[in-house]
């Protein structure tokens, strides 16, 4: 199974692949994590887009070129700002199928938009499997953002951690992720290992 990992605002493939990797660890064998940078960063920018989702339109025609013709991903991780991207590429997903497909999706530390340009993606509750992973003590992405993009979706797996905008490594919130993405993948036994950097 292969999974796309999507960076925070002022992060990086890089900075991901190191904040994900108590994760990482825990899904041991059961997917291949590809990391990718926002395609702004090579313009000393700082993520998906800016405010007011300035830069959307940019990635999301980098997002569903690279889900296209790039290796097949059964689904798509993100953290803070990449949460909210997957969030968008659900929906983009859902509402426009012929545009990309991929099985699952994991948001921590997410929000949603409720911009007019995007609510044809949400005209109803998304149907694909999903994760939120909220902290309480999170005063970057507060839970209750967190949980308006869990609203999206039809049948949320909420989990929620005590610590502040982190993807946590410990059993609580990793044991279920694992049993989560077990239903996925083809063949645990023979996935490749985690870690690849494209």
């Amino acid at each position: 199974m292969r999974m796309l990992c999507l960076h925070g605002y002022h992060g990086s493939a890089a900075i991901l692949r190191q904040q994900m990797a108590p994760l990482a660890a825990a899904i041991g064998p059961h997917a291949e994590l590809i990391y990718v940078d926002a395609p702004s960063l090579a313009q000393s920018d700082f993520g998906w887009w800016n405010e007011g989702f300035t830069g959307w339109d940019r990635t999301r025609d980098w997002a569903v070129e690279l889900l296209r013709t790039g290796p097949p991903v059964d689904g798509i991780f993100g953290f803070s700002q990449g949460a909210a991207l997957t969030g968008l590429l659900a929906g983009l997903r859902d509402s426009q199928p012929t545009l990309v497909q991929f099985e699952f999706a994991i948001m921590v530390g997410g929000f949603t938009s409720t911009m007019p340009k995007h609510a044809g993606l949400f005209l109803r509750k998304l149907v694909i499997p999903s994760v939120h992973v909220t902290g309480r003590a999170d005063t970057i992405v507060p839970s209750r953002d967190s949980l308006l993009l869990a609203a999206r979706f039809a049948d949320p797996l909420i989990i929620e951690h005590a610590g502040g905008h982190v993807i946590p490594g410990h059993s609580s919130v990793t044991e279920p992720i694992t049993s989560f993405l077990a239903r996925f993948s083809r063949d645990a036994s023979t996935a490749p290992a985690s870690g690849a950097d494209r």
